[in-house]
């Protein structure tokens, strides 16, 4: 028997030394990927400052009015689940998203970090939704929330590897869930469809790139 369990304990270690490895290796990557690109900026810079700002004026104006043509569609259990497939797209710029919380579309290439982080102050839009394109929940409230209710969801974030909060002042509701995708109001932090939708979407199969990293990004 206590050999089983050794041998059972002795794989979990790997697995998660494995998975562990795994993240190094892309955090490594993105570290390559930063800096080669810097170069090239730079090498740009000596080689044609006019070509440069020419070329950066055009990204901004394409960024900043980028908006998804859809709708959301709400379902029997309250979820609403955006109609039309969300790009995918890295841009430097703002994005003009069409829902507020957004669920998806072009983004910053770094992602917010949310490996259980709970940002007290108000994070860019185009960080977090490459978290949700990650397979994270985004947990959002404003000022009508109560103080209970936010100490509340922030313990249960703290606790749940790809997930993050943060307040988003200008949202409808007081409380809303987001996944990439998918987006619900919840009553309080009591309410049971709290549990339902980080259970279906925390690395769910709405999830573009599932297994991608939630550490080693923008932390606030």
């Amino acid at each position: 028997m206590g050999s089983a369990k050794n041998k059972a304990s002795a794989s979990r270690k790997a697995r998660i030394e494995e998975m562990r490895r795994a993240e190094k290796a892309r955090e490594r990557r993105n570290r390559i990927l930063t800096i080669t690109a810097s170069v090239v900026i730079v090498g740009g810079l000596v080689a044609g400052g006019a070509y440069l700002i020419s070329t950066q004026s055009e990204d901004d104006s394409s960024t900043s009015s980028a908006a998804q043509k859809g709708k959301f569609v709400k379902g029997e259990d309250g979820v609403r689940t955006w109609n039309t497939k969300l790009t995918q797209g890295h841009v430097s710029g703002d994005v003009k998203y069409a829902m507020n919380p957004p669920v998806g579309g072009d983004h910053n290439q770094v992602w917010m970090n949310c490996d259980g982080d709970v940002y007290t102050d108000e994070i860019k839009k185009v960080n977090a939704v490459h978290s949700l394109e990650h397979g994270a929940v985004w947990v959002t409230y404003n000022s009508k929330a109560s103080d209970a209710d936010v100490k509340a969801l922030a313990e249960k974030v703290e606790k749940t590897p790809y997930s993050l909060m943060s307040p988003v002042e200008d949202q409808k509701d007081p409380i809303m869930l987001s996944a990439w995708g998918a987006q619900r109001t919840v009553t309080s932090a009591k309410d049971p469809n709290v549990n339902k939708f980080f259970e279906k979407y925390v690395q769910g199969e709405q999830t573009p790139e599932k297994g991608a990293a939630c550490t080693g990004g923008l932390a606030k």
